[in-house]
């Protein structure tokens, strides 16, 4: 049998992540070619990019617009790569606006197959999508335990496969105490600060932050901040946290053994929605959620969403333990009293954490070889 002819298309850091995680697990089962787009891990294990992945790393309505025609050229010319090489599977990884835009155009010239890794939220929003997403794809990896009834509903094939976060390293106790030492940190409560990874995201929120960190200092004068930057947000974080009432430790994105420290070490975080809040529950790090989107896509969310909350802890645990503060919530003054409800009471989101983590997969097989697997029988159920 020749080698499995794998194309395969990440967007984004998070996506890279996964799709290496993913190439890895395939090279354990077989002989494999890869092509397609990714970033700096997929390299890593094997794939040259047709172009820089973080041309795709667009988020939000406003954010996207001014880049709409190069976006549409990228799509065609990703499609018409898949199309000359012919692979055996597509694996498109999170990015819906742009991978499924691909699978549109291949789709509409072959039958090859298509398997969407990242589950679409519609469980939050836009239910409609998983009947369109049988239209596009042959096979869905989920991260959620609780994602894969709605596409079985449709048709199409979803399986859960593992969340990443289960196996990701944490801070040994003398990774901690030899952080603590370094910043002379001693019995100080620890602030872990998280902006987000995105440009858009850092400048729409670290005003809000630096005046709820204010405000927080001033009740809990001895605390102390740490801010692990993203790469590709450095030089903004650097500029907005210059003027913030408190000066957080900054944390160089190259320095993982810090970062991994900070999260641990930390008492309690202040965080952007988003996956970051399952790697502080893998760190067992209670948390407070804040987060705002550009108007306009803030507006049309509004409109859709069918959750009661965003912080993915809150469910995966079913319960509604961590605090967020969304939108016109987003104000320093509510997120600095709900860090200090959290510093007084840092044990009450325990239980929901270590719930959370435990149906993500923790202690279980690797989610990178578990989506491998559900792969590759998926190409052999289509007769490879």
């Amino acid at each position: 049998m020749s080698a499995l002819k794998v194309f395969i298309i990440a967007g984004e850091q998070s996506g890279d992540k996964l799709g290496a995680a993913a190439m890895a697990g395939l090279k354990q089962l077989t002989d494999v070619e890869f092509r397609g787009v990714g970033g700096p891990l997929m390299a890593d294990e094997g794939l040259k990019s047709l172009f820089a992945m973080d041309e795709l790393s667009l988020m939000g309505i406003m954010e996207i617009l001014p880049k709409y025609f190069h976006l549409k050229r990228r799509i065609r010319e990703t499609a018409e790569a898949a199309l000359a090489w012919q692979p055996d599977v597509i694996l498109t990884i999170d990015s819906p606006d742009f991978c499924l835009r691909v699978a549109d155009i291949v789709k509409s010239k072959s039958d090859l197959r298509f398997c969407h890794y990242v589950a679409p939220t519609v469980w939050a929003w836009r239910p409609e999508r998983a009947a369109k997403m049988a239209t596009k794809v042959d096979q869905v990896l989920a991260l959620f335990p609780f994602e894969p009834p709605y596409f079985d509903a449709v048709g199409l094939r979803c399986d859960f496969v593992g969340h990443p976060v289960s196996t990701e390293i944490v801070a040994t106790k003398a990774e901690v105490t030899q952080f603590r030492a370094k910043h002379k940190l001693d019995d100080a409560p620890l602030v872990l600060v998280l902006p987000g990874s995105r440009k858009g995201e850092v400048a729409r929120l670290s005003d809000d932050f630096g005046a709820a960190l204010g405000a927080f200092a001033k009740i809990h004068p001895d605390a102390r901040f740490v801010l692990p930057m993203a790469g590709p947000v450095e030089p903004l974080v650097r500029e907005k946290t210059a003027s913030w009432p408190v000066k957080p430790i900054l944390i160089q994105a190259s320095d993982k053994v810090a970062k991994r420290a900070a999260f641990k070490a930390a008492d309690i975080a202040l965080a952007a929605s988003g996956t970051v809040s399952l790697e502080l529950a893998a760190n067992q790090t209670p948390m407070v959620v804040a987060y705002k989107m550009q108007w306009l896509t803030q507006k049309i969310v509004e409109r859709k969403l069918l959750i009661d909350t965003v912080t993915l802890v809150n469910l995966v645990s079913e319960t509604r333990v961590v605090p967020e503060f969304l939108a016109q919530n987003c104000q320093p003054d509510l997120i600095a009293a709900a860090l200090g409800d959290v510093l007084q009471s840092p044990n009450a989101q325990s239980a929901a954490l270590d719930l959370t983590m435990q149906r993500l997969g923790q202690g279980g097989e690797a989610p990178g070889l578990r989506a491998a697997k559900a792969i590759w029988q998926g190409c052999l159920s289509n007769g490879l």
